[in-house]
C-alpha cells in the first residue's frame, strides 16, 4: 500500500509537472524574445495568435456563470491540493499505535524513546535515536546510532536486532516493522599542543 501510494504521488508530480512545463515552453515560444532564441527547426506558435479573441471574450463576459465557475473551480483545485499535501506530512511520524483493547493506544514518541533507550544499552553504543514513521498498520523505525571508540559495527547490529528489534516487534504485532539502522562514529576533539 505504502510503496503504491508512494508511487502515485510521484505520477500525479510528475504529470503537473509536464503540464506545466509544457504551458510554459507553448507561453513562451508565442512571445517575440523567446521565440527569436528558439531554434528553427522547433515549433512554434504563431506571433499574432491570440488565446481568446474579443469577440469570443464579449460573449463569455456576457454569461454571468463564467466567473462563478471559474473560482469555485480553482477554489476545489485548491483544496484538493491543500488536502494531498497534508496527507503527505501526517503519512510521516506515527503519532501513536493502537493496541489490541478498544480505546488504548500507545504513544509513538514513547515506544520510540523506549526503543532508543534499549539501543543505548548496547554494548558499543554511545547515543541512539529512534524516530517511527508509517501508518499503524505498518510501522517503520529509524534508527541512528554513534557508536563508541570500541564498538564493532556487526556486533551492534547484531545485539540491536536481538534486543531493541525484537521487543518493538512484539510490542507492535500483528503489524509489521521495519528497521533502516544508520551507524556514525563518534568525533573525538582533536588535542592542541602546544
Amino acid at each position: 500500500m505504502s510503496r503504491l501510494r508512494h508511487g502515485t504521488n510521484r505520477a500525479v508530480l510528475l504529470g503537473v509537472g509536464a503540464v506545466l512545463l509544457v504551458s510554459g515552453a507553448a507561453l513562451a515560444s508565442a512571445t517575440g524574445l523567446v521565440r527569436d532564441r528558439l531554434p528553427a527547426h522547433w515549433p512554434r506558435l504563431p506571433a499574432g495568435r491570440t488565446w481568446l479573441d474579443g469577440e469570443a471574450l464579449g460573449r463569455w463576459r456576457d454569461q454571468g456563470w463564467w466567473p462563478a465557475l471559474v473560482i469555485a473551480a480553482l477554489c476545489v483545485g485548491v483544496l484538493l491540493f491543500l488536502w494531498w499535501g497534508w496527507a503527505q506530512v501526517r503519512a510521516g511520524r506515527l503519532r501513536e499505535l493502537p493496541l489490541g483493547q478498544p480505546g488504548v493506544t500507545l504513544s509513538g514518541s514513547a515506544l520510540a524513546a523506549a526503543m532508543a533507550e534499549r539501543a543505548e544499552s548496547v554494548d558499543g553504543v554511545a547515543r541512539a535515536q529512534v524516530t517511527l514513521l508509517g501508518r499503524p498498520r505498518r510501522l517503520r523505525a529509524r534508527v541512528t546510532l554513534v557508536l563508541a571508540a570500541d564498538g564493532r559495527p556487526e556486533a551492534v547490529l547484531r545485539d540491536l536486532a536481538r534486543r531493541a528489534v525484537a521487543e518493538v516487534r512484539a510490542a507492535a504485532a500483528p503489524r509489521s516493522v521495519e528497521v533502516d539502522a544508520r551507524l556514525t562514529v563518534r568525533q573525538h576533539k582533536a588535542r592542541r599542543l602546544r
